[in-house]
C-alpha cells in the first residue's frame, strides 16, 4: 500500500525536548489501580500471592513500552551533517514493537528506511533513523499510521528530495485472537518525492529491501 503525500516546502524546526510542553511521566498509581480492577472484572483475584505485584509490574511495562509518547520523535533528526552524498541512504531491518491501539497487545516487526538527501545534502546519523522508527512505535499504534509518522519525520525536518518507508510486522491481535492467524505478515509503505516519480529509484530501493514488486 503506497501512501501519497505533497513534498514539505522545507525543513521543520523541531522543539527542544528540554523545553517543549507535555507530558512527562505515566501516572503509575492510575495504571495500579485500572490493573487490578481489571483482574477482578474478568474474574481473577487480584490479591491472591501470584497477582499481588501484578499491578505494579504492568504500570512499569507500560511506562517503558509507551514512552514514545512522551517525546517528539523527530529530535533525534536535528544533528544533521555534510557528508557530500547526494544518493539513496537505506537502513534496513530496524526492529521494533509497538501496541495495537485497538486491543493493546503487541506488533512487531522491521522498518526499512530510505531517503534521498536535498541539494543542501542535509544528511542526519544512521542511528537517528531507527531511534526516530522506535519513538513512533512506543506507543499505541496502528502499522499504516506508524509507516506515514516515519516518513513524514523525515520530510518534515531534513526536506530530502525523496522518502520511501516500507514496515513489515506480525499482530499478535490477528494470532491470539479473531481470525487466529499466526505468522500472518502487513506490509504497509509510504512513498514520498523521487522515489514515487523516478520509477528506477523506487525500484532500486525495493530491491534493496528486498521486495518483489516495485510497482504503486
Amino acid at each position: 500500500m503506497i501512501d501519497d503525500h505533497t513534498t514539505s516546502p522545507g525543513p521543520l524546526e523541531v522543539p527542544d525536548p528540554e523545553t517543549a510542553p507535555g507530558p512527562t511521566s505515566v501516572d503509575l498509581p492510575r495504571v495500579e489501580a485500572a490493573v487490578r480492577e481489571l483482574l477482578d472484572a474478568i474474574g481473577e483475584d487480584a490479591e491472591r500471592n501470584g497477582l499481588l505485584d501484578t499491578p505494579a509490574r504492568v504500570a512499569r511495562m507500560y511506562a517503558e513500552v509507551c514512552g514514545g509518547l512522551h517525546e517528539d520523535p523527530r529530535r533525534h533528526l536535528r544533528t544533521t551533517f555534510d557528508a557530500d552524498h547526494d544518493e539513496m541512504i537505506m537502513v534496513r531491518d530496524i526492529a521494533f514493537h509497538s501496541l495495537c491501539e485497538h486491543h493493546l497487545v503487541p506488533f512487531f516487526g522491521r522498518a526499512h528506511v530510505a531517503y534521498i538527501p536535498n541539494e543542501e545534502g542535509r544528511i542526519t546519523g544512521l542511528s537517528k533513523l531507527a531511534r526516530l522508527t522506535l519513538g513512533y512505535a512506543r506507543r499505541p499504534q496502528v502499522q499504516e499510521r506508524l509507516t506515514t509518522q516515519i516518513a513524514e519525520g523525515i520530510e518534515e525536518v531534513l526536506a530530502p528530495r525523496g522518502v520511501l518507508v516500507v514496515v513489515e510486522a506480525e499482530h499478535l491481535c490477528m494470532a491470539m485472537r479473531g481470525v487466529r492467524s499466526p505468522g500472518a505478515t502487513t506490509v504497509t509503505s509510504a512513498v514520498r518525492g523521487l522515489f514515487r516519480t523516478d520509477v528506477a529509484a523506487r525500484a532500486e530501493a525495493m530491491g534493496l529491501i528486498g521486495c518483489a514488486s516495485a510497482q504503486p
